[in-house]
């Protein structure tokens, strides 16, 4: 009876997030594609949006600026992959926490960041302005995703045997000689690996095109977004988002083909004689503190920047209403922090049940559990908030109007990344530990709660602040659910703000944004001082 009980027990347990998964994803998106290819004539308004100038036009700026942000954001990142590649374990540890902290700011933030460095010097406006233009959005996806590659490559980069490069040295080959025909290829997987995550990312970049790119340069997550949004015409976002789907499913395909080819590195430790020079390497972080600290330190100052001075008036703004928003910037932050923490709680729930199966569970099961529970995490933020937008309106999921429906789609976007962080961490555990315990008795039930998910914690921990950190700047997704006072977050309220013209305005967006900062700042710093493992992924 007590052995049915269990089973049972365990059946529920672990079919839970695939009720979540089903519900609150497959279901979203199986409305999107209904929506758009239900019959003949709904297929035939698919067509007929996608050849529209208008959409044609976000087509073709969608890949085209993905595909510069991408290539500038290798070529500019290489160089500091290098230098930590052969930076001691300390030093490199710190030096990853300082470049990540852009990578996980709100892209928001990014957004009102780049908007403030281009009013302090001066190009806001007039024959040099970046003000709604192409570059602005490229410059900004560069900041955004610059630790991408210098985080992936140079963890790679360490591992690599130098004594290839030094034999090759040897055979009479210069230090360029021997990058390009030794180092170089032996990179590729890494650089390849990490430019198509970059393009990911940029292609389906949705708060930075918003603000820095305006109505002018619009992408297909902007123009899903005006089309539900502004213009209620669902049909047009179907379309739409059909494309999107189709694109991003392609490059989840070629990012899992990509990492799965590449090897592990192992673990090298570099002596200091091979060290770059150091004008390069003053060169290479004189460069990267202007590019990734200027936007942030520019945002503090115009947050205390008053008149002619400096105060904390912006911020004491935050503690009142304004028309343009339906609750306080102070309670949008504290609805934030109320959000990341219940969305959190339920990753970490949903993400502890699916990394025990995916490690333990039978073949064909773990396959389907580490596919479906991972999908989010390359899907575009705006499709799941559309496809939440047009399917959970009705029964039996009417949940549209819901105060829990915004934490569930956090935890969604979320759940992936504790799976990421915990699967590695169950799958280093000594299965001669488990094997022991099983001969002194313990049932498999007491194997995972004594062994498996106190060593698993830490992993568990680092998979936690990161979704904390995305529920925290989570924009796409939210900007299509119910604006209602207690649903406002403080992302939704810093679009709000800097939409409308006004210094004080834009100067409690900025305010908004410090605050914002700071959170997610302090999860970085979390991140990097519980992580476990293996340095050679992201």
């Amino acid at each position: 009876m007590i052995q049915a009980l269990r089973k049972i027990t365990t059946l529920v347990l672990f079919s839970v997030p695939i009720i979540f998964i089903s519900c609150f994803f497959l279901y979203p998106i199986a409305a999107i594609l209904w929506n758009g290819l239900q019959s003949q004539e709904h297929l035939n308004q698919v067509t007929e949006v996608l050849r529209t100038p208008r959409s044609q036009k976000a087509i073709w700026f969608t890949f085209w600026q993905a595909t510069v942000s991408t290539a500038i954001t290798v070529l500019v990142a290489l160089p500091s992959a290098a230098i930590i590649s052969k930076m001691k374990k300390r030093s490199r540890k710190w030096v990853r926490a300082a470049i990540t902290v852009p990578f996980v700011l709100p892209t928001i933030v990014v957004a009102a960041a780049f908007e403030a460095l281009f009013k302090q010097l001066g190009i806001d406006s007039g024959p040099l302005s970046l003000h709604h233009t192409s570059w602005a959005i490229i410059f900004a996806h560069v900041f955004f995703n610059y630790a991408v590659v210098a985080r992936t490559v140079g963890s790679f980069w360490s591992g690599l045997d130098y004594r290839v490069e030094e034999q090759a040295r040897l055979l009479g080959a210069n230090k360029w000689q021997a990058f390009c025909q030794v180092t170089f290829p032996a990179l590729k997987p890494a650089i390849y690996a990490s430019a198509v995550i970059t393009y990911l990312f940029s292609f389906t970049s949705f708060g930075i095109i918003l603000i820095l790119g305006g109505p002018r340069k619009a992408t297909l997550e902007t123009e899903i977004y005006r089309h539900a949004i502004t213009r209620s015409d669902f049909q047009a976002a179907s379309s739409l988002a059909l494309l999107q789907l189709i694109a991003v499913l392609f490059l989840i395909i070629v990012s899992t083909r990509l990492e799965r080819g590449k090897p592990a590195p192992k673990s090298i430790s570099y002596s200091s004689s091979e060290q770059f020079s150091l004008k390069f390497r003053l060169t290479n972080w004189t460069f990267v503190s202007m590019f990734l600290g200027g936007p942030i330190v520019t945002l503090f100052l115009r947050s205390f920047s008053v008149g002619d001075g400096y105060g904390i008036s912006h911020y004491q703004a935050l503690a009142y209403r304004v028309p343009q928003l339906p609750a306080t910037a102070l309670s949008a932050i504290l609805n934030s922090l109320v959000f990341a923490t219940v969305a959190t709680c339920i990753a970490l729930a949903i993400g502890i049940l699916t990394s025990l199966q995916i490690v333990h569970g039978k073949r064909g099961v773990r396959s389907l559990f580490d596919l479906g529970l991972t999908l989010p995490l390359g899907t575009s933020a705006v499709t799941i908030g559309f496809g939440i937008l047009i399917a959970l309106d009705h029964p039996p999921l009417d949940l549209r109007t819901s105060w829990w429906i915004v934490p569930i789609a956090h935890a969604l976007i979320g759940t992936p990344f504790v799976i990421r962080t915990m699967v590695p961490a169950l799958r280093h555990i000594n299965p001669k530990i488990r094997e022991v315990a099983a001969t002194l008795g313990a049932a498999p039930h007491q194997i995972r709660r004594v062994i498996d998910l106190p060593i698993a914690m830490r992993g568990a921990l680092v998979g936690a602040a990161f979704s904390f950190a995305v529920s925290i700047g989570e924009f796409g997704a939210t900007s299509f659910l119910p604006r209602r006072p207690e649903t406002l977050t403080g992302p939704i309220a810093m679009f709000r703000l800097l939409s409308t013209p006004g210094d004080l305005l834009r100067g409690q967006a900025m305010a908004l944004s410090v605050i914002l900062s700071l959170i997610v700042a302090t999860t970085v710093v979390v991140i990097e001082s519980t992580k476990a493992g293996s340095e050679g992924s992201f």
